[in-house]
Formats: C-alpha cells, structure tokens, sequence
C-alpha cells in the first residue's frame, strides 16, 4: 500500500500488521535462524526484533542521503487508503488488533511490497587501524585511573546507587561515575564464585567475553523467555560453554515477554543484586542511555541463621525471593536458598510494582495534584481514547496512594510522556539505527493519534545523554515546578498493558503478562521527613551528594512535541533530511 507524507513515500505490507500488544513490540524475529540455518550471516545471531534487525541491516549497509526520491511500487488496487490529515501517515483500513490477527491467521498474506531504494553499499571493510560498528560497540578499553573511579563508586557518595551506563562519543566528564557492564563483573566488585543473568534479548559469546578470564569458567545460569527456534538458538549459541546453564520463564499469556533484565552476582565476599535496563547485547552497552541499580555487597549471615534474619524496612529480600520463586524453577529455588543466607538490611530500595506504589508511595495534600512523568522506550496498544487505560488503570495506579486526603479526579493529574522524535533519533550518536531499539510501529501508532499530544521530547543535557537515546524506563511524580520529586522509579517496563497490567473479569483481575522487574526509590526510605526529594542539577556532579538530591537522568521540565515534532516510528522510511552519519532510513 502506497504512503505518502512529511517524511517521504513509503509502502506498508500486509505482512506488517501488528502483532504486538506486548511492551516492546520486540517479539523474537526467527528470520534471523533461517538465515544462519542458511548461512547467511544478514542479521545479528541471536533472537532479536524485527526493528533492531533492521537496524542491524542498516548499519551493515548504510543507504547514504540523496536528493532522488525514493519511489515504491503503484499499490494494490483491492487496499484501501486512509489518510491522516496533517500528520504524514497514510494507512491501511486492514490494520487489525492482536485478537482479530488470531481469528484471521489462516488468511494468505499478500506478498510484501519492496522499496525502490538506491543499491546499497557493500559491507565496509575495516582497515587495520579502525574498527566496525559492531567492533566499536564491543570494544571497551579500561583507561588509566578508571579502575579507581570504578572503587571509588562503589564506597563514594551515592547514596541512591542508581548509575547511568557509560557512553561513547559523548564528553568524557559526563561518564565520571556511569559504568559499563565490564566494570560490574569486575574483580574489583568481588570474587565472582557464580553468577545469574536475566534478561530478554541475549547474545551469549559477547556476554561471557565482558566477565573478566578469570571469571569466564564459572558457573553462569541464562533466565531467559526464548521458545521454539529462538530457544533453540540461545542454548546452540552456549554449547561452545559447559559452565553455562539455563532457565526458561514459563510465558503462558499471550503476547508475554520475559522482560526484567537483572544480575545475581555471588561472591566469595558475599552477594549483589543488580537491576537493569540493557539487553546483553553489546549495542545495548555503546551509545545509549540506559539505568543501572547496583546494591551494596551483602555479607553471609551467621551459620544457623533462620527467619526473617537480614531483611530491610522495605521488604527487599522477602520480595525478591518471591519473585524468584514465581518462576517455579529447580535452578531459581538454589539462588532463593543464597539469597536467605545473606544480610540485606541495608537496602533501602524497594522492589517496584504497582501494589508498592500505592501501598508506600503515601502523598502529603499538597503533593497530590502533581503530575505524573513517564519515560519509556516502546509503546503498546493502549485503546481507542486516554480513558481506555492511560488515565485509568495505569493513571491510577500510579497516582492513588493508600492515605489519599483529597481523592482528587484523575483528570486533574497532568500526564507529561517523553519519547523521542524523529528529530531525536536522526541526531543522535547512532543516527537512524539508534531507532530500532525503539520499535513504536505505524500500525500501533495510527490507531492511537490522541496519545500523540501527550509527548514530550528527549533532553537529557544534565547528564550529557541528549543524544544517547533511552532504552532507560523511568517514572516519578514531579511537583508542579518540577524541582522536587515524590518518587522516582527506574525500570524494565515501557508503557503497555502487558508490563503495567489490565484489569479483566469486571476489574476483579489484574492481568499482567510480562516479567518486569524495577526498583523505587522513596524519600522515606532515606529519612526525608517532608515526602520529596530534590531534583539534582547536573546528575554527574559531585555537588549535592546526599541524599535530598535525587539524580533524575534527563531534562526537567521535559518539552512538549511542537507542531512540526513527529513521534519515532520504526517500520517506515525517512529519506528526507540524512541522520548523522549521512545515511536514510529505509526498513526494508
């Protein structure tokens, strides 16, 4: 079907259809086994979405910038157009909801239109003296004095322990105190004696080389929510390690993804939990904006120990355990067995999820007419109109507290969402492939154009990250001048009904189809008497370290999208304006 709009032509084939109502849209691609099945090495060999295959292709083979106009094939005469005045979006009346792609799966698919585009560019060779883009997002050269910055982190003054990832290419000043994930795995941290790492999208050989040699060999368990194919390429992708085992996160919802990305991290010394935003894959790690939670090293409690021994204020061990435990797997029970053996007093972080927030995220009067940001990568199907979920389940969960003084309407919380523009993307550090790691599809996108007017751009300049776009998540309730914070919350979740949750059965069940995992932080839980935080000005500063200045990782207050301002959509091509390396972006 032919497209026309502010960001060139383009064809959307009926092969395109969504089939997400899932967090990320990053269903698993198996294409990318067919090829290996093949020989043919076009995408990255590991599961992964369709958009961050795309971007994979682009970045192997860069469509560099021309004035031609890219053309595409006359559209089939039986698909109807609909156009969406004054937003460049022309789609097809047969764009169908997950439940109705089901009922219509034995239909035929229409074989999918190509893109006139101009011949692409071979592979480029590396000379010897440079690097691949895939080389350069692996490699991570240790400079003289960072091993010491990296100590000095985790006995310095941060008292939150939330850290950004380092990034490359942006002033170097602004990844004083962010770490790569090489320097989590670290000797530094501990004597590795085993480790658990989970997460969704997963590229074992680059994971075992960022653990040091001497660490390599020791036993690492994989918790993962691969099926089928995907699975089958995950565990081909460990034979080469007999230290590695595996856990398969039982996904029986429809749509479901295991999305938490977490590290258990045993030591010799003791025990670290870490929460994260990164996939294990080494574009994860290179030129994006993503969060880490690293908690204290736990000691092993006295022998003989039982009970609630080593348990926080906040709950975190018994709310951990039971988490691990929901996976009812042989393989996790060991890890809840050590995790019952260490001393977790000290953490004073809260596991997130929406029962915490509304149970321990208590509200003074003044704080309950704040709004309400949301930062996030991919976006869900979220319903025809706000009222369908954003501004009542999600809103409300978010916003209702267990000691609600006024009960104010939900539509006196303003709602501020920020995701990154067109503009954004084709700016940032990684140019146009920076957007597959933000899979916002056009068939999503076109059934819910009044979500639109509640995005807010990306800034992040007080920590250097502008143009590192997010794969970070992020939510907190900002007051109305947005230099205090009443909580913050970092984590795995995006915004969709899979990870928050929907009601179902007359709102008598919360169905939540996701593992997602994240972590609060609330004033309380640090002696703030008076309910809020403080917004920290530079986050990376050494000013301002205690814990009454939150460091919330990009701009406040954020900017709304201006007229001209388009959301990031990853499925259609952009040939208009090159990105800054020079190239377009076409799908395809």
């Amino acid at each position: 079907m032919l497209q026309e709009g502010a960001h060139g032509r383009w064809t959307v084939s009926s092969s395109d259809e969504s089939t997400e109502e899932n967090s990320d849209s990053e269903k698993p691609s198996t294409s990318s086994l067919l090829d290996a099945a093949h020989g043919r090495t076009s995408g990255p060999q590991y599961p992964c979405s369709e958009a961050r295959k795309a971007a994979h292709k682009r970045k192997a083979s860069p469509l560099k910038f021309s004035d031609q106009k890219v053309s595409t094939e006359k559209a089939p005469a039986e698909k109807q157009r609909i156009t969406q005045e004054g937003l460049g979006w022309c789609l097809s009346s047969s764009d169908e909801e997950p439940e109705d792609q089901e009922k219509h799966a034995h239909k035929e698919a229409l074989k999918e239109e190509k893109y006139d585009v101009p011949e692409e560019h071979p592979l480029n060779l590396c000379k010897d003296d440079e690097l691949s883009e895939n080389q350069k997002a692996e490699e991570y050269d240790e400079k003289p004095g960072e091993a010491q910055d990296t100590w000095d982190l985790l006995n310095g003054g941060n008292p939150f322990r939330f850290f950004l990832t380092k990034v490359r290419g942006i002033e170097q000043s602004y990844n004083s105190g962010a770490l790569h994930i090489k320097d989590i795995l670290s000797p530094l941290f501990g004597t590795l004696v085993s480790s658990a790492q989970f997460n969704y999208c997963i590229d074992v050989g680059w994971l075992v080389r960022q653990y040091p040699q001497e660490f390599r060999k020791k036993p690492l368990l994989i918790v993962h929510g691969e099926k089928r194919e995907s699975k089958a390429e995950l565990l081909a992708q460990a034979r080469p390690y007999e230290n590695i085992s595996f856990c398969q996160a039982k996904l029986d919802i429809a749509f479901g993804t295991h999305h938490t990305k977490m590290m258990l991290l045993l030591y010799e010394e003791g025990l670290r939990v870490v929460i994260h935003t990164s996939n294990l894959i080494a574009d994860d790690w290179h030129q994006k904006t993503q969060g880490i939670w690293l908690s204290p090293l736990y000691p092993r409690l006295p022998k003989g120990t039982t009970g609630s021994a080593g348990e926080s204020e906040t709950h975190f061990k018994s709310d951990l355990i039971s988490y691990l435990m929901a996976y009812n797997s042989p393989a996790l029970k060991e890890w809840t067995d050590l995790i019952q053996e260490h001393d977790l007093s000290e953490t004073r972080y809260m596991l997130s999820c929406v029962i915490l927030l509304k149970e321990h995220a208590s509200l003074i009067p003044a704080q309950e007419s704040w709004p309400l940001v949301g930062q996030f990568s991919s976006i869900g199907s979220l319903g025809a109109d706000e009222s369908k979920w954003l501004f009542s389940e999600f809103q409300q969960s978010l916003v209702a507290t267990g000691n609600s003084v006024t009960g104010l309407h939900k539509c006196d919380v303003p709602v501020h969402l920020v995701y990154p523009t067109v503009n954004n993307v084709r700016e940032s550090l990684e140019g146009y492939p920076a957007g597959g790691s933000l899979p916002y599809s056009i068939q999503t996108a076109q059934k819910q154009l009044w979500l639109h007017s509640y995005f807010h751009k990306w800034s992040a300049e007080v920590s250097g990250r502008s143009h590192a776009m997010p794969h970070i998540k992020t939510y907190m309730r900002p007051s109305s001048d947005f230099k205090k914070i009443a909580w913050f919350l970092v984590t795995s979740a995006n915004l969709s009904k899979a990870a928050w949750g929907a009601l179902e059965r007359n709102g008598t069940q919360l169905m939540i189809r996701s593992y997602e995992l994240g972590v609060l932080f609330l004033p309380s839980a640090f002696g703030l008497e008076k309910g809020y935080f403080h917004v920290k000005g530079k986050m990376l500063s050494e000013s301002n370290d205690s814990a009454t200045y939150f460091p919330v990782p990009y701009d406040l207050p954020p900017e709304k999208y201006g007229s001209k301002d388009q959301p990031w959509i990853w499925n259609i091509p952009y040939t208009n304006a090159p990105d800054t390396h020079g190239n377009m972006w076409v799908p395809s």
